[in-house]
């Protein structure tokens, strides 16, 4: 006899719809699975054969094949556990074939018969296209997030069975204690209001929020940079629907805890060590290929501190997906795309002892800043919109009197104007505009057009770089425009060096060198 049964599996941060084919049939006793399945599918043998004998169930002393399809599409996790029992139930003629008409089974079974939630709920909810979903009770409320499906929960294999012959009702949702591993309710972010000082970092902070602009801070040692980065995600407005689901469904497919009952609505704040991989960085793997950190970050913000220490050739990984917006991993057998459009910010000492900056005050050989500014190539350089030295605040600042500068919540209502003024255009964010569309959006003024032609004579100006300054001008128009008035149509020269200042072209340069 043969029973089809609808599950999913995971594709990268994708879900993938899977049936799963059962066939019980004469022979010698054996248990199956083909379909490209990876270690942990096929020991899906062992742990269904003790669900089922611990729960009351039994376990056919036949040949069973079970198959996967479509065969072309690698299976990886536990989560087909639940469709395999149920698929070896109805073949066998446990259970009748519409009591699981409809249905899909999305769950992990142990040797007990309990029934595990895993991880990718809700790209894996999100790929079926039937109407009731069963799955772990734990994890109903992340397959609930999606929001098409009646999500069913259950603790074991037992109850499952009882509510799909009806000698019960379907469990109720129960609440269950928080794990360890459960993240708690999310702190507001940190307030720009306690920043004393840094007038260009928090004007280069607001512009970068308000254009989606790539930041690179520099500066010694205490001067404020991871301060003034972390302050970041307090500026941005809070995502769409459609973002919001994208970005859960990432870091579900991930395994990182959720928001209880909630959509990830805030941009995420990312900030690997400097000791991070390459692999961690850009995701990947063997056979389950997991999104990494840049994928992570899609939607929010992704914060390299201490940029300088990172390896090379981790940070030469990032300059494609800074342009387009998707990583692309590929292995011999199967690739996989996952998004990683996020705003990078970056922060570096001058020099390995981070005294660089003041004549005489570096300790460090010529040799050794050499091979720290290396790291740091030239085309990753040039993929920053703002690069703004960061000095450390004056003494009359830090111990003057503790008067509040402008808080979070005023800076983020421009930067909200902006992003809706960017919204009308159609492009998004300024950062994004297409280059074809330069001229039409961010026309110069005659002296903006002299000023840029003079920087690109001077050599300080590649072609990539002009069309990200004419992008930071956009946005720099954009904010004094968004007081009550008509919007800046041409860019004026107030504007272009404004964009100048915040790039620090010359320093930059000089730094690298």
């Amino acid at each position: 006899m043969i029973a089809s049964v609808p599950s999913a599996t995971l594709f990268g941060v994708e879900g993938r719809p899977v049936e799963v084919e059962v066939h019980v049939s004469n022979g010698l006793p054996g248990f199956t699975v083909v379909g490209q399945p990876d270690a942990s599918c096929r020991e899906a043998r062992d742990r269904v054969r003790a669900s089922l004998l611990s729960s009351g169930l039994p376990w056919p002393l036949r040949r069973v094949t079970v198959n996967l399809a479509p065969s072309g599409l690698r299976k990886v996790g536990a989560g087909l556990d639940l469709a395999i029992a149920v698929g070896l139930l109805v073949a066998s003629g446990e259970l009748p074939a519409s009591s699981a008409e409809g249905i899909a089974f999305v769950g992990e079974l142990g040797l007990d018969g309990s029934v595990r939630a895993v991880p990718g709920m809700v790209p894996m909810v999100d790929a079926l296209a039937v109407a009731t979903v069963v799955v772990a009770q734990r994890a109903i409320g992340e397959a609930r997030l999606v929001g098409r499906h009646a999500i069913r929960g259950v603790a074991s294999l037992r109850e499952l069975v009882d509510a799909l012959v009806g000698s019960a009702a379907w469990p109720e949702p129960v609440d269950t204690p928080p794990e360890p591993s459960d993240p708690r309710p999310a702190d507001p972010p940190p307030d720009l209001a306690d920043v004393r000082g840094q007038r260009l970092g928090r004007w280069a902070l607001e512009v970068a929020a308000a254009g989606g602009h790539h930041l690179l801070l520099t500066g010694p040692p205490g001067a404020g940079k991871t301060m003034l980065a972390c302050r970041l995600p307090g500026l941005l407005p809070r995502l769409e629907t459609a973002q919001a689901l994208e970005t859960t469904s990432i870091h579900s497919a991930a395994g990182m805890p959720l928001p209880v009952g909630s959509l990830i609505d805030r941009p995420p704040f990312r900030a690997p060590h400097h000791s991070a991989s390459s692999v961690s960085l850009v995701g990947g793997g063997t056979s389950a290929m997991r999104p990494g950190e840049i994928s992570l970050a899609h939607n929010g913000v992704l914060f390299l501190d201490e940029l300088g220490e990172f390896p090379a050739t981790a940070l030469d990984m990032l300059r494609q997906p800074l342009e387009e917006g998707v990583i692309r991993v590929s292995r011999a057998r199967f690739s996989v795309s996952f998004p990683a459009r996020f705003l990078l910010v970056g922060a570096m000492n001058p020099c390995p002892c981070g005294e660089g900056g003041p004549p005489g005050g570096c300790r460090c050989s010529p040799a050794s800043r050499a091979r720290y500014t290396r790291r740091l190539s030239g085309p990753l350089l040039d993929r920053f919109d703002l690069r703004v030295p960061v000095a450390r605040p004056d003494i009359s600042e830090l111990l003057g009197p503790s008067g509040r500068s402008e808080s979070s919540s005023a800076v983020a209502a421009r930067v909200a104007a902006v992003r809706q003024l960017s919204a009308e255009r159609g492009v998004g964010m300024n950062a994004a505009i297409p280059g074809s569309q330069l001229d039409e959006w961010c026309p110069l003024a005659g002296p903006a057009a002299c000023v840029l032609e003079h920087e690109l004579r001077a050599g300080r100006l590649s072609a990539r770089g002009l069309h990200r300054i004419r992008r930071v001008a956009r946005t720099v128009a954009d904010l004094e425009a968004t007081a009550p008035g008509e919007v800046a149509r041409e860019i004026s020269e107030e504007h272009v060096c404004a964009a100048l200042e915040l790039r620090a072209e010359a320093a930059a340069l000089e730094m690298a060198s």
